[in-house]
């Protein structure tokens, strides 16, 4: 648990950083500029680092697999279901997707370890590589549609560094290219880096944000996809298959996980309402607070 809060301390912490800096300095501070710098520069260190933290092991693509079948089986009908929630097109295009883009890194990682021991990493950190991909494939078509046509939200996709970026560096662990020490800590560096202004942004969006102005079924159909539905399903499907508990745990858990930083990113980018995607992931990690009481009785009761 102490790891779980110093964690959240710290995430709060980069989060006013950011949200001091816009207070002060107003328009100086460019949100636009920051969210290109992480998307086009930092956010592919993020990944390759996140690749040379484990060897690959055909065992362990199964976990991803079943990551990207829920989010899949979800995504369907929450497709459908947005036509009736929202009604201009970028709003459904938040109630498609933000729910489905969790903080696996920032505090997935840390929670498993605190939950499951050190044995989580392997799983945490690929299920945070997967959900990488959902963001940067299937997250920059969604948002870019709430503006773009979808031959241009398809050309966003190929755009996007991150993605060859993850195909270099999963070639890098599976034929074990040895890259040195110090490259290894440079990709650390930019890896950190990211994450940290990833925060930082979060902060620089909440100094204009007011959540009474965000749409009520947005919000109640966001965040209930996000701690009621998902779970559900997930557990669910997790029923089915042959998955150690210790593992099922450890999906379950990261499906739960607040809606991530990255959603602002892509909404910032394609100009898809990144207030109200700020105000939901602020919401989101507040509520998450007494939802991880719940969650760490179901594990322990369930899955340990």
């Amino acid at each position: 648990m102490k790891t779980i809060l110093l964690s959240i301390l710290f995430v709060y912490l980069f989060m006013m950083l950011g949200y001091l800096a816009k207070r002060l300095f107003h328009e100086d501070i460019s949100t636009k500029t920051l969210t290109l710098v992480s998307i086009y520069f930092l956010q592919p260190f993020v990944t390759i680092w996140g690749f040379s933290t484990a060897k690959l092991h055909t065992e362990h693509i199964y976990v991803p697999l079943i990551y990207f079948g829920i989010i899949l089986i979800l995504l369907l009908p929450t497709v459908f279901l947005a036509k009736f929630i929202c009604t201009d097109p970028k709003g459904r295009s938040i109630f498609t997707i933000a729910g489905f883009v969790g903080n696996t890194g920032n505090i997935g990682i840390p929670l498993g370890i605190a939950l499951f021991g050190e044995a989580s990493v392997i799983y945490t950190t690929l299920i945070n590589i997967a959900n990488v991909l959902v963001v940067y494939i299937i997250g920059v078509y969604i948002y870019s549609r709430g503006n773009f046509s979808i031959k241009d939200s398809l050309f966003h996709i190929i755009k996007i560094p991150i993605i060859p970026a993850s195909i270099v560096a999963i070639l890098i662990n599976i034929y074990e290219i040895p890259i040195g020490t110090q490259i290894e800590e440079f990709f650390k560096m930019g890896a950190y880096a990211g994450i940290v202004l990833q925060l930082f942004l979060l902060g620089t969006f909440l100094q204009d944000i007011h959540i009474k102005e965000l749409h009520p079924a947005l919000m109640l159909g966001t965040l209930s996809q996000k701690f009621i539905f998902t779970p559900l399903v997930t557990a669910l499907v997790l029923r089915f298959t042959d998955l150690p508990l210790i593992v099922q745990g450890i999906i379950l858990m990261e499906m739960m996980v607040p809606l991530a930083v990255a959603n602002i990113n892509l909404a910032s980018l394609y100009d898809c309402k990144p207030k109200d995607v700020t105000s939901l992931i602020l919401l989101s990690t507040l509520l998450f607070i007494p939802v991880l009481f719940i969650l760490s009785w179901i594990i322990e009761s369930y899955y340990l």
